[in-house]
């Protein structure tokens, strides 16, 4: 089994956010998880973040990918609407700004998959949604719904504030990227592979065409039985963060049946399209998952020559905590915080997908890599070293730690 390079760790980044992410200097700071356990704290430079999981990923047991800025300082209240105010962290107008993207989602239901309950799911949506402008999305309305991974409405898992950092993230981002479209979140009884695949294929069960999962941990010689199990659905788009320990694969990023997503840095600028990338990473073991699988087989439309098997990532987005997104969050948290991890870039992509309208392709992967002109190829940056070197060292064309490149519009994720 993997191991060093995929395993989850803590570690420490600076915060830089600049633009609409920019900190005020006033207001509250945001607290911890009461998940997470004090020794996943780290500071450097007076910033600090925390793993919203506190537990790690090891055999079986998966580990969320959210990471959660401890001292963002606010300059809105931190409970609730504030009226003609920005929360710190890009919004839901940014992430479509600097993706080209429209305000889509309309008939289209994307599900997301966790670990745990989150209690106050429902409502820390309406707030986020109703802050941003979007559309109201309740069960009332039927436009979201909450179920286990049996697909209960009533017997959930157990609360567990550290997943429910995670899920708040995951409903934003959804919410950002696509607000028209409906939201299922499929709840597994624990962080066990097996317990989110079941939820995986409830989630399909129920409809869902798009399907994002936030979470990952080291490859075993049993990934190959959990993507027929679990992830072999033709014509769903399983998005799958690529994980934040830098170069190294995880599972289910791996999966030959995925849409792996890695990460990078998101800053505005004076160019054309008004912002510009790069890899994520901030240390030699933190930043944007890639790397070569040793157990999945790779897939015909992926021909890249460093690996022999599937390669990690297909297409990125927004992962860097130091350019991270405004979030809500009441279980757990104290209301608006920042996030990053490539957490944020999974539900992102799979809002991506669900504005493209339906899949057409058995692995709707296979899309971007037969439209690669049709995305912003991020050519700076790098991980931890690596050979061949384009597996963690960002150039033209594909790289590991960025893919093809992350959205501009969305030709690369429509048949």
């Amino acid at each position: 089994m993997f191991s060093s390079p995929t395993t989850a760790r803590i570690r420490r980044i600076s915060l830089a956010l600049t633009g609409t992410a920019a900190l005020a200097l006033s207001g509250i700071a945001a607290a911890a998880p009461a998940g997470a356990a004090p020794s996943t704290v780290h500071s450097k430079g007076g910033t600090s973040w925390v793993r919203s999981c506190a537990t790690l990923a090891k055999g079986d047991t998966m580990a969320c990918h959210a990471l959660q800025v401890t001292n963002a300082v606010q300059h809105v209240n931190a409970l609730g609407v504030t009226p003609n105010a920005t929360p710190a962290g890009f919004g839901p107008a940014d992430l479509r700004s600097a993706y080209n993207l429209p305000a889509g989602g309309a008939g289209q239901t994307v599900a997301i998959v966790d670990a745990y309950n989150d209690p106050n799911a429902e409502s820390d949506l309406a707030v986020y949604r109703s802050q941003y402008g979007l559309p109201a999305c309740t069960t009332a309305n039927g436009c979201f719904k909450k179920v286990s991974q049996t697909g209960s409405t009533s017997s959930l898992p157990a609360n567990n504030s550290g997943w429910a950092g995670e899920i708040s993230l995951d409903l934003d981002m959804v919410s950002a990227i696509a607000p028209n479209a409906h939201i299922i979140l499929v709840e597994a009884k624990t962080a066990s592979m097996t317990n989110l695949g079941t939820a995986v294929n409830e989630a399909v069960k129920l409809g869902a065409k798009f399907v994002s999962n936030s979470y990952g941990g080291g490859e075993s010689s049993a990934d190959t039985s959990y993507d027929s199990s679990y992830f072999n659905h033709p014509g769903v788009a399983i998005t799958v963060s690529s994980g934040d320990s830098g170069y190294g694969v995880e599972y289910p990023a791996a999966s030959k049946y995925v849409t792996a997503v890695g990460g990078t840095a998101l800053k505005r600028d004076s160019s054309a399209r008004g912002w510009s990338e790069s890899v994520w990473s901030t240390s030699s073991t933190e930043g944007a998952g890639s790397g070569c699988s040793g157990y999945d087989a790779k897939p015909s439309w992926q021909t890249d020559s460093g690996c022999a098997r599937r390669t990690v990532a297909d297409v990125s987005a927004v992962a860097d905590p130091a350019t991270g997104v405004a979030v809500y969050q009441t279980y757990g948290a104290s209301g608006w915080a920042v996030y990053g991890g490539t957490s944020v870039a999974a539900p992102l992509i799979a809002g991506v997908y669900a504005d493209a309208g339906t899949p057409s392709a058995a692995v709707p992967a296979a899309d971007a890599y037969a439209h690669r002109s049709s995305l912003n190829d991020v050519t700076t940056g790098a991980t931890a070293g690596c050979s061949p070197s384009y597996l963690c060292t960002a150039g033209a064309g594909y790289d590991g730690p960025t893919g093809l490149g992350t959205p501009n519009g969305l030709a690369a994720f429509t048949g």
